[in-house]
C-alpha cells in the first residue's frame, strides 16, 4: 500500500463560488476530502498547511512548505507528496521546491481553475491525476512535477498561459513529459539534468522588471535607488534593452548587484548576439548574467536561491546556463 501525503495550501481548488454575489472565496472546510474515497491501495495523510489565495503566497511560505515536506517524508517514509495550490503562483512554488527539497520521493503540485461548486469543476479530477502520478514509479527522480488537465509537466518548464482556461498550464518549447489516462500514468520523456541547493531559508531581495519600447531611464534610475540584492529583467527579443537603460544597468553591475536577463518572449533563450547600444553583446560584456530559457518569475526565484550560496558573477553565470 502506497503512503501519500496531501498538503493543502488553499487556492481556487479549495474555494467555493457565492451563488448570490458570484464571489469566489476560501472555504472553512476543504471540499476535496471526499475525492479521496475513490482511490484504493493507498494510505493518505492529510495536512492543511495553509488556506490562502495563491497571490498571498510568499517565498517564506514556500520554504516552510519545503521544510515541512522533508520532515514528513522522513517521519512517515512516504511514497509521494501531493500539494494543492492556487494557480496564480503555483509555478513559482513548484520551482522553488524543485530547487531546494532534500527528499527524492515524487512531489506533485496541482490546482484548479474552477472553484469546487462550479459546474465542471476541475479540482477533483486534477487531484486524482496528481495522486496517481505521485503513486507512479515512473515519477521517481524527475523532480517536482505539475499535474493539471491530465498532463504532467516539470516544475522548471510549466507556466500559466491563460487566465481562465482549464488547460492553462503549458511548457513552452518542451511540452508535457507525460499524460494521465484512465488506465495508467505514461511518461514519454524526462529531464536530462536537475539542480539542487542546500538551503533552509531565503534572505535576499530580488526585483523583477519588464522592458518595453521607449522605456524611460527614470524607471531604471529609481530601481537603482532601491536596496536590493539582485535584479531580473525581462528583456526584448534575444536579450536586448533600450539604449536609455544601459547606463543604470552598467552602474548596478559595477556596484556588485547581479543583473539577470531573460526574454519577455515565452519561447527561446537570451543570447549575446547584437552589438549595438543596449544589445545583448554589450550587456554581456558589462557582466549581465544570461539565462537558459527561464521566465522572469522563475529566474527571480533561482537568483534568490543562488545568492544564498554565492555572489560571484562567474559562478552565477554558470548556474544560469544550466
Amino acid at each position: 500500500m502506497k503512503k501519500i501525503l496531501i498538503i493543502h495550501t488553499g487556492g481556487t481548488i479549495a474555494m467555493s463560488e457565492d451563488k448570490n454575489t458570484g464571489e469566489v472565496k476560501p472555504n472553512t472546510e476543504n471540499p476535496l476530502h471526499l475525492t479521496l474515497n475513490s482511490l484504493e491501495g493507498v494510505q493518505f495523510y492529510i495536512e492543511d498547511f495553509l488556506n490562502i489565495p495563491s497571490p498571498h503566497m510568499t517565498t517564506n511560505h514556500m520554504v516552510d512548505l519545503a521544510n515541512t515536506i522533508d520532515r514528513r517524508v522522513s517521519e512517515k517514509s512516504l511514497d509521494g507528496v501531493v500539494i494543492t495550490h492556487g494557480t496564480d503562483t503555483l509555478e513559482e512554488t513548484a520551482y522553488l521546491l524543485d530547487l531546494i527539497l532534500k527528499n527524492t520521493c515524487p512531489v506533485v503540485v496541482t490546482g484548479a481553475m474552477r472553484s469546487s461548486n462550479e459546474l465542471g469543476s476541475d479540482g477533483p479530477p486534477n487531484l486524482l491525476s496528481a495522486i496517481r502520478t505521485a503513486m507512479s514509479d515512473g515519477a521517481k527522480n524527475k523532480g517536482v512535477l505539475v499535474v493539471l488537465n491530465d498532463e504532467i509537466h516539470t516544475a522548471k518548464n510549466a507556466t500559466k498561459t491563460h487566465t481562465s482556461n482549464i488547460a492553462t498550464f503549458q511548457s513552452p518549447q518542451y511540452g508535457p513529459i507525460g499524460i494521465v489516462t484512465k488506465r495508467r500514468v505514461h511518461f514519454h520523456h524526462a529531464p536530462t539534468a536537475r539542480e539542487k541547493f542546500k538551503i533552509n531559508s531565503l534572505s535576499k531581495k530580488v526585483l523583477l522588471i519588464k522592458a518595453v519600447a521607449g522605456m524611460e531611464k527614470e524607471i531604471l534610475d529609481a530601481v537603482c535607488n532601491i536596496q536590493m540584492d539582485g535584479l531580473v529583467i525581462e528583456a526584448l527579443g534575444q536579450g536586448n534593452m533600450p539604449p536609455s537603460t544601459v547606463k543604470p544597468i552598467k552602474e548596478l553591475v559595477a556596484r556588485g548587484i547581479p543583473v539577470v536577463l531573460v526574454s519577455r518572449c515565452f519561447n527561446g533563450i537570451v543570447q549575446d548576439i547584437y552589438g549595438y547600444e543596449g544589445g545583448g553583446r554589450q550587456l554581456k560584456n558589462f557582466g549581465v548574467i544570461f539565462t537558459n530559457g527561464l521566465n522572469g518569475q522563475k529566474a527571480r526565484i533561482k537568483l534568490m536561491v543562488a545568492l544564498e550560496k554565492t555572489t560571484d558573477i562567474n559562478q552565477l553565470q554558470h548556474l544560469f546556463q544550466q
